[in-house]
């Protein structure tokens, strides 16, 4: 079985986001999807002691509504440095921050980034390369799509040459699993449960925040708090 997974980008996403990534062969970023505001595309949350915390990334959106992901721009730079800050401030108490920091650090002072698209795409593949995840990551664009919301899914699945595809729950409101039946794909739902709790600065726990609060503060010993990453 060759297994996909099709999903838009997220900015610093968080653990269960990797996992699927790693329970997959390949894993096909889904950015030629509308950008809609609010989202997880340009943001995430951080542990504070005043509780979660939102990092955003500006980007251009004013006059832009039908805008897809992969063209939507970064306003600026400014917010690479303010993000880098809140970072130290909340998580340099974190075990292992040095050793995260070591590499993470240099992305942010590059502010070389000018779509959402490439810099979601670059810490993702980042953090993959800390987690030595090794599934194959690809664009959308990189395939043809067919019309259809379920027939784009099943058919970036099928040029992948899945035989199984991967999808997140929430997607069970609009998925029409005849088309991957038809096609000869099993259809799978990724499971998001069942994480257990680890060392979390800052009060009452939470799963729901970005990837690097684990990172910070467990450093090689994150995959034992995931599913996955092995």
């Amino acid at each position: 079985m060759r297994k996909v997974a099709v999903v838009q980008s997220n900015y610093i996403p968080w653990k269960g986001y990797f996992d699927m990534i790693a329970a997959v062969d390949e894993f096909i970023l889904y950015d030629d999807m509308q950008y809609t505001k609010r989202d997880w595309r340009n943001r995430n949350l951080i542990k504070t002691p005043q509780g979660v915390q939102w990092l955003t990334v500006p980007v251009l959106v004013k006059g832009k509504f039908h805008q897809k992901i992969c063209d939507t721009e970064i306003d600026g730079a400014e917010w690479a440095t303010t993000h880098w800050k809140a970072l130290v401030q909340n998580y340099r108490r974190a075990p292992c921050f040095t050793e995260i920091a070591a590499w993470l650090e240099p992305i942010y002072a590059e502010g070389l980034f000018t779509h959402i698209s490439q810099l979601n795409r670059h810490l993702i593949e980042a953090i993959c390369k800390y987690l030595e995840i090794k599934t194959t990551i690809k664009n959308s664009w990189d395939y043809t799509l067919p019309d259809g919301k379920t027939e784009r899914l099943a058919g970036l699945c099928a040029q992948a040459g899945g035989t199984e595809y991967i999808s997140g729950p929430a997607a069970k409101e609009y998925i029409e699993e005849e088309i991957f039946t038809e096609k000869g794909i099993k259809l799978t739902w990724f499971d998001y449960s069942g994480y257990s709790e680890y060392p979390q600065l800052w009060g009452e726990f939470s799963h729901g925040v970005t990837i690097l609060d684990l990172l910070f503060n467990c450093g090689n010993d994150s995959p034992k708090y995931m599913r996955y990453v092995r």
